[in-house]
């Protein structure tokens, strides 16, 4: 598979995540100052995960920058890298909705989660660059 396509996917489910976390803010309905005050937790949720995700997507333009060819692996390794981002929304909201409450550690274990699995396809590419290397 050309990498072209795998970026083009990874892209596109990343900025799917980020609408629906933007899309999960509800706008308040009056028109005071006064109305944003119960907005602002899920305001500042909203942009930890945006940073978040900005910055798998930065990493991962790299990562892939090397690659000429996808293999199966480095396909699977990413796909699970995307299911687990995609958790982000949840997260998100969560934290937003609780007020950064201690039982909204999910978002946490979520993010431990994501790093872990960056190394999946880390891992994968560097051993495919290794073999092409060798031939």
């Amino acid at each position: 598979m050309n990498k072209s396509r795998l970026e083009a996917f990874s892209d596109g489910v990343l900025a799917i995540i980020i609408t629906i976390m933007v899309l999960e803010m509800k706008i308040p309905h009056g028109s005071d100052w006064d109305e944003l005050k119960p907005f602002i937790p899920k305001f500042l949720s909203y942009i930890l995960s945006f940073l978040y995700i900005g910055i798998y997507w930065g990493n991962h333009h790299h990562l892939l920058h090397s690659v000429k060819q996808v293999s199966s692996a480095i396909l699977l390794s990413n796909i699970n890298l995307l299911f687990w981002l995609s958790l982000i929304p949840f997260a998100t909201g969560w934290m937003g909705e609780n007020h950064f409450a201690t039982n909204t550690g999910i978002s946490g274990i979520i993010f431990v989660i994501i790093a872990v699995m960056w190394l999946i396809p880390d891992k994968n590419i560097e051993r495919a660059l290794k073999g092409e290397s060798l031939s």
